[in-house]
């Protein structure tokens, strides 16, 4: 890779880790392990920078090679493993001012913050990853379609299905949180 090229990838290293970062944790649950995720996807992406036609895309591969990482890596782990939350590495991101049909998701109170994040944690990682990109990063169903490779029919279907699966994890608490 030439030195402009170095140049560029670690300015975008520089500008993009934490909210890779974050992602990863949002999929995961566990800060070291979205570390290991976020290292994955950038270790693909510095194989393919040269490559590169449009740098602005350079995200939107991080993100999809970074889904699929952990989607990968979920299909490894026996379904016996869990990872725990952090919570206090729950101050670090967030869900502030999202907008989703008009419709401004409030961040809601650290013990309900928690409860979803459980919640979530216990979501099929197919249906979380759906979730979390659509939800936490704001994408559209279009948006999401690409960065998981599925048709738009495929995301619609599974945000349906995690979402009714986040329902009946949370039961009556769900109405708590979307009304905080």
């Amino acid at each position: 890779m030439s030195p402009e090229q170095e140049r560029s990838f670690d300015e975008f290293v520089a500008g993009r880790y934490t909210a890779l970062r974050r992602t990863g944790y949002l999929l995961c649950g566990d800060w070291h392990l979205a570390e290991d995720l976020v290292q994955t996807a950038l270790v693909k992406l510095y194989a393919r920078w040269p490559r590169l036609r449009e740098p602005e895309a350079a995200y939107g591969y991080a993100r999809t090679t970074l889904v699929r990482a952990y989607i990968d890596t979920r299909r490894r782990r026996g379904s016996h493993e869990v990872a725990s939350p952090d919570p206090g590495a729950l101050l670090e991101g967030g869900a502030d001012g999202s907008r989703d049909g008009g419709r401004t998701w409030v961040q809601p109170a650290p013990d309900r913050r928690l409860a979803l994040l459980a919640a979530l944690a216990q979501v099929t990682p197919a249906y979380r990853a759906v979730l979390v990109l659509r939800f936490w990063e704001d994408q559209s169903i279009e948006s999401a379609a690409a960065t998981l490779r599925q048709s738009t029919g495929a995301v619609k279907s599974a945000t349906s299905r995690g979402l009714v699966q986040l329902r009946a994890i949370l039961g009556e608490s769900v109405h708590e949180i979307a009304a905080e």
